[in-house]
């Protein structure tokens, strides 16, 4: 065993999300490269977003309890609006801001709590100022709509179905990373479930908890992908595809788009590729584009897993 290999997995997703930010849901990767170029480090994201449906998403609170907007309300319903327009180089968006206080918030009361999590993300997204993210994923606008109507906190999860859902499972990992395979995997989708009740976002996060357990053993990534994630990708298929272009396996074999069902094979496709390079891994995934910060949690966790991360990545992201 090798204890580090979960923490390597926490800090490998936060820099693919980071790294990820600025060009998050670029759908015209065009576009992308001509506002970006080739990405090869942290950036700060610009404003505007060519690409940005932020204006299509609405929400309103029912009351106090569902407000968790704040002041970036005011840029809901403009367009070209950033999802991540006040973050800085860096800078994690707010599902992993959340995976980070889940550390924080384990590492200082001794372990893991359902209850006292689901009291502390109540606390940090109802509290002005703990982030200063514009866009709040659906999970959360579902959750804070339930929790306003008075339900309890575990019974404010809906059924959503993106990849956003795993933001929190390598973190969680690290958490716990003296349990047992059974003991992980019950936790992983306990935890998974408070705020996403869809049956195939807790399949893939019990995937990754599966695969980083797995190359902690002793496994290769593409060992683990092999027994732990099959259903999910044919690594045979996956060999054959690793000569074309990232942006057309991802894009026109897999949507890069945030449900589950196409995101989960496009994360391990690209880990898959990049087996061995974590650095050329998470930066291929942010130039897909797409929903490539979320894809992170998975792509990054996984090759950090594998490989380790380069010292330069690892600037403020310690947890």
């Amino acid at each position: 065993m090798h204890p580090e290999i979960f923490q390597n997995a926490y800090l490998g997703s936060l820099a693919a999300d980071a790294v990820a930010m600025p060009v998050h849901w670029y759908y015209d990767r065009e576009a992308l490269r001509a506002e970006y170029g080739e990405i090869n480090g942290y950036l700060a994201p610009k404003n505007p977003h060519t690409g940005s449906i932020l204006w299509r998403s609405q929400y309103t609170a029912l009351n106090e309890k569902g407000e968790i907007l704040h002041d970036q309300a005011a840029y809901w319903g403009q367009r070209g609006i950033h999802y991540h327009q006040f973050l800085k180089a860096g800078e994690n968006t707010l599902n992993f801001k959340l995976a980070t206080e889940l550390v924080r918030l384990c590492e200082t009361s001794g372990g893991y709590d359902p209850d006292e999590w689901l009291a502390h993300y109540i606390d940090f997204m109802l509290t002005p100022g703990k982030h200063r993210d514009t866009y709040l994923e659906e999970y959360h606008r579902g959750f804070f709509t339930r929790y306003a109507m008075g339900n309890p906190p575990r019974k404010c999860s809906i059924q959503d179905e993106h990849i956003g859902g795993l933001a929190q499972v390598p973190a969680l990992c690290f958490v716990m990373r003296d349990a047992d395979l059974p003991t992980l995997r019950a936790t992983v989708k306990e935890h998974v479930g408070l705020t996403h009740a869809h049956a195939n976002v807790l399949r893939a996060a019990d995937t990754l908890a599966r695969l980083l357990f797995r190359i902690r053993e002793g496994l290769t990534l593409h060992e683990a992908i092999r027994q732990e994630a099959g259903d999910w990708l044919s690594g045979n298929k996956a060999d054959t595809w690793t000569a074309q272009a990232d942006t057309h396996v991802i894009g026109q074999r897999f949507s890069p788009a945030c449900y589950i069902a196409e995101s989960m094979p496009a994360s391990l496709y690209l880990a898959w590729k990049y087996h061995d390079n974590f650095e050329a891994g998470i930066l291929a995934n942010a130039m897909c584009g797409g929903d490539n910060c979320h894809r992170g949690a998975v792509v990054g966790s996984l090759l950090a897993a594998a490989n380790g991360i380069p010292a330069s990545w690892m600037e403020s992201k310690a947890p």
